[in-house]
This record gives structure tokens, C-alpha cells and sequence, in this order.
């Protein structure tokens, strides 16, 4: 069976293309039309479909429109319930006419074969169908919101989604993150993350006021009462400092999030006793939360889906058309699920940018020089990654070992100096160094205590908590990593390199060899190994 799962109906428009039960790629639409999040979530862009991702995903397997059996869309606007949300029934209709806006950008396409998939669910199969456990496990999505809710808790037993509660709207946990980040100057539905950080930096003054105002309900749900910020802290413009009562309110959400997550973790297990717990939907990128439920909730293992946001419901669409047409679903292979270039594909670019480059005897070798000699790289190898982390295939890297890497690398991005990077290691050395999160840890999905001995030799990866959002690596899935990793530590004594994503502020992550040019002509990298040819700045 050959399915096309779609998203596109808020933001990170996506393709996942699904053969016979097995990902054969998956991509979002910011990689190829160079928009960060593809578009915005609003209702007037509802009508966009993820047509140069769909196009490509069809490509890689050799196949047209027309040899689809189906084509799974992660909204279903059936359920969708009156609203007085301005324009939203704008969305709806977009909706209900995407098989023929997806037959205009696909010839080819019969639009009767494009089925609705409830995005929760959805996003429930891209973490239960996709984990590594045969779709035996527990289930917990959060987001912003989806047809009429924000939040699912289910079992998969056997490839089969039983729904335990669901949480309607307006109560969303998701959404009360995005209008925080809003209040302290970011961008809603792109920089929770920055919230993320921030609150790192402030103990939570207001967490029993936020006990108050949302908290989990005895049905496995919660509720979230409206809360005015502005009583809490002045309304930052995004020109604006920063300042500790932002930090304070940011930490306080935070810390507030977590407890709640919990407290629903417990609920779904103690109602479905499985020992794994799966998770998806936008607060599910939430590493700090997740690493307290695995921490300190009642399941033994916690997997979450690396593109968790919505971006990953059109792999979890075409899941679920494949798991209710009695086919077996294989676990997703990895996140490395995007395009890539031979090595004389990446030569005629190099060619016709007329550029100096070299082709060492080994190019992890000289990566390994360039960090040791504190150099930042660009790295551009193989297949790119589906989701948001920078996993060695698109990453800048930098050593570790000095804590002004920090600033410098922030700077080469143009963001935020509070904003921590992250460190990569091999996965037989990561518990050495890190503690309390779960090891391995390949998509760098939860943060870890860095040990006390570790923290002052690696300090630019430490956050001011002294935690790391680490990414470990096995040389199985990743060799020339894995060499680059062990080259390094030849040279300096550390097991562990800066990995952060290869993107200037406000850019979707590089994407092509054009792509890995134009950011290192553009921002002060002193080296790009891009497949087996270096470039020297």
C-alpha cells in the first residue's frame, strides 16, 4: 500500500511518504520554499499545501500521483465545532476542498483517494505506530489545539489506538505557551523554545498562583483558566530587554507545565499499565518536561516522535490509513528521512560557485583539526533530518572545551545570548557525562544533568542549570560522526563537540548543497565539510 500523509492545515507543513508499511521519506515544506514554519497558522494560509515536499517525497520512491492507493490529510474537518474564532470557519472550508487543492499541485492525483485523519490521532500514530515498540505502548499528545481539542491520552495494543480522554477546547496547554511567548516578545507557534531557555535563568515566583490557574482534572484531562500577564510582568515588545520578571513568569509557566504533564503521565498509566509511554504534538519538544516525566513518572521507558510538532501528523496520517487497513506499520528507521547528494552532485555545485575546495583523505579527520584548533564547522552530510534538532546531517559544530563558544556561536546564528547549544557524543560514553535523562538519546529530545566533574571542561554546552540537551550517536547509524567524535578526542581529551543546527536566525535549517553555500558565504564559519570535500573560509 502507498500512502502520502499530508500536514498543512496550521504551520510546518509536511509529506511523509509510507510503502508498504515501511517511511520511505518524510520532509517539511520550509526546506524547499526557504519560509521558516512553511506559513503561518492562520486561517487565510489554510488553503497552501506542502506541494514541493510531496513532489520530492513522490521522487525518492519513483512513483506519480497516480500509483497512490491513498493520501492522508492530518485535519478532518467533520469534527470541527461552531466557534466564534474569528475566520475560522475560513479554515474549515479550506479543509474540506484540500483533496482538490492537492490534486491541482499533484496532476495526477484522483482527489477521492485523500482521507481525513483526525490530527490528534493523527499525531497519537506518529509517536505509537512509529516508536520502536510494535505499537504496544502508551500514548500522550499536547498541542495548541487541533479540529476541537488540544490534548489525547491513548493505548496501542496490536496497531490499534484506543482514545482514554481527550481534552476539549479552549482548555489548552499548548496554547497558554504560545500566548506566554507572545506576552515576553517572541514569536507565538515558532519561539516556545526561547520560553524554554529563558526560564532557566529565574526561580518560579508565581508557580502557586500558576497551581490555580491550570491543573490536571480527575478524567485525564486539565483545565486552564485565563490568567492577565500583565499583572505579572510588563508586556515585552520584541526590541526589548529582557528582564528578570520575564525570566521569572517564563520559569514559573515552566515549571507549572511539568507538574501538569506529570500528573497526566500517572492518569494514562494507571489506566493503561504499559511500561512505555509515547509522545507527540508541539509540547512534546518540550525537553525539560519531557525529562521529568521520564525522571520521575511511572513509566520505565519514554519515547518521543523527533518531529513531535505538527509537522510529523502527515507521518502519523499516513500510519494510521496503513495500521486501519489491517497492514503492519514498521517503526520509523530514524529522523534522517530527507533529501541527499552523491558526493558528485555536491562537486557540481562546488564547480559552478566557482569556490576553492579540497577533498582530504578523510574529511572527519578534517573536521576533527578544524575544532580541535577551536574553527566552527558547517556540516552538511547525507540525508537531512524531519524535525526541528540539527542531527548530524545539517549541524554547525564547534569545541566544546571554551565556554566563549557560547556567545560566538550565538552570534554566528543572530540569536538570543541566553539561548544554551548543545553537545553530541557516542552513546557508549554519553553516561560518563550525563545523568537522570534517558540514554541513548538520539534526537536530542530531553536534557540531561551534566556531572559536576564534567562541567567546567566542557562549559559551552552547560546551561545555567547546568543541564545539556545532549544527542548521542552510534557508530552504527552514524560513522563519520562517530569518527569525527573520536578524532576530536584524540586531540583534545574531549569525548563530546558543540552540535547545533547549520541556520542564521529567522532561516529554516540548510537543506541543499545551494543552501550550505549561501550560509557559509554569509555568516563568519571558518570551515564546510559538505560530503566528502571541505571548504576553508
Amino acid at each position: 500500500m502507498r500512502v502520502l500523509g499530508i500536514n498543512a492545515i496550521f504551520h510546518d507543513p509536511a509529506a511523509a511518504l509510507v510503502v508498504d508499511g515501511r517511511v520511505v521519506a518524510a520532509a517539511e515544506e520550509e526546506r524547499f520554499s526557504r519560509r521558516k514554519h512553511g506559513k503561518r497558522p492562520v486561517p487565510f494560509s489554510a488553503w497552501e499545501q506542502p506541494e514541493l515536499a510531496a513532489r520530492w517525497c513522490l521522487e525518492r520512491a519513483g512513483l506519480t500521483p497516480g500509483d497512490l492507493d491513498a493520501v492522508a490529510y492530518s485535519y478532518d474537518p467533520d469534527l470541527v465545532e461552531p466557534s466564534d474564532v474569528p475566520w475560522e470557519d475560513l479554515r474549515t472550508e479550506y479543509a474540506r476542498r484540500a483533496p482538490y487543492f492537492l490534486a491541482t499541485a499533484l496532476p495526477g492525483l484522483d482527489p477521492a483517494i485523500v482521507r481525513f485523519v483526525p490530527h490528534h490521532v493523527a499525531h497519537a500514530a506518529s509517536a505509537g505506530l512509529a516508536a520502536p515498540y510494535g505499537g504496544d505502548c502508551a500514548v500522550l499528545v499536547n498541542d495548541g489545539r487541533g479540529e476541537c481539542r488540544s490534548h489525547l491520552a491513548g493505548s496501542y495494543r496490536g496497531h490499534r489506538l484506543e482514545t482514554l480522554a481527550a481534552q476539549h477546547l479552549p482548555h489548552s496547554l499548548g496554547l497558554l505557551y504560545e500566548d506566554l511567548t507572545e506576552h515576553l516578545g517572541f514569536l507565538r507557534s515558532s519561539d516556545e523554545y526561547k520560553v524554554m531557555a529563558l526560564a532557566s535563568y529565574a526561580e518560579p515566583r508565581h508557580l502557586d498562583l500558576m497551581r490555580e490557574h491550570f491543573y490536571a482534572t480527575e478524567d485525564g484531562g486539565f483545565a486552564v483558566m485565563p490568567l492577565n500577564w500583565a499583572t505579572l510582568a510588563k508586556k515585552r515588545e520584541p526590541h526589548e530587554e529582557v528582564t528578570r520578571e520575564h525570566a521569572e513568569l517564563a520559569a514559573s509557566v515552566q515549571a507549572r507545565l511539568e507538574e501538569v504533564l506529570l500528573d497526566l503521565a500517572r492518569w494514562l498509566h494507571g489506566r493503561t499499565g504499559h511500561k512505555r509511554l509515547t509522545m507527540a504534538g508541539g509540547v512534546a519538544l518540550n525537553c525539560v518536561a519531557n525529562t521529568r516525566i521520564f525522571a520521575e513518572g511511572p513509566f520505565e521507558e519514554v519515547w518521543v516522535q523527533p518531529a513531535a510538532g505538527d509537522a510529523g501528523t502527515a507521518l502519523g496520517a499516513a500510519l494510521t490509513v496503513v495500521a486501519d487497513a489491517g497492514e503492519p506499520a514498521a517503526p520509523m528507521p530514524g529522523a534522517d528521512l530527507g533529501r541527499s547528494w552523491s558526493d558528485e552532485q555536491v562537486r557540481g555545485y562546488l564547480d559552478h560557485a566557482k569556490i576553492a575546495y579540497e577533498e582530504p583523505e578523510d574529511v572527519a579527520v578534517a573536521v576533527a583539526e578544524a575544532l580541535a584548533d577551536d574553527q566552527v564547522v558547517a556540516w552538511f552530510q547525507g540525508r537531512s533530518e524531519y524535525g526541528p534538532r540539527a542531527l548530524g546531517r545539517r549541524s554547525l559544530m564547534a569545541h566544546p572545551g571554551r565556554q566563549e563558544n557560547l556567545a560566538r556561536l550565538n552570534e554566528v546564528k543572530g540569536r538570543e545570548q541566553f539561548r544554551p547549544i548543545a553537545p553530541m557524543v557516542l552513546a557508549d560514553r554519553a553516561p560518563e557525562l550525563f545523568e537522570r535523562g534517558p540514554l541513548p538519546s538520539p534526537y536530542m529530545l530531553f536534557v540531561h544533568d551534566v556531572k559536576p566533574e564534567w562541567r567546567d571542561r566542557i562549559p559551552a554546552v552547560v546551561h545555567v542549570d547546568h543541564t545539556a540537551r545532549a544527542q548521542t550517536v552510534d557508530p552504527a547509524d552514524e560513522p563519520l560522526v562517530a569518527r569525527v567524535l573520536g578524532e576530536f578526542e584524540k586531540r583534545t581529551g574531549l569525548p563530546v563537540v558543540v552540535n547545533t543546527s547549520l541556520n542564521t536566525a529567522g532561516r529554516p535549517m540548510v537543506d541543499d548543497p545551494r543552501d550550505a553555500l549561501e550560509c557559509f558565504g554569509s555568516a563568519p564559519v571558518d570551515l564546510l565539510a559538505i560530503g566528502r570535500f571541505v571548504v576553508r573560509r
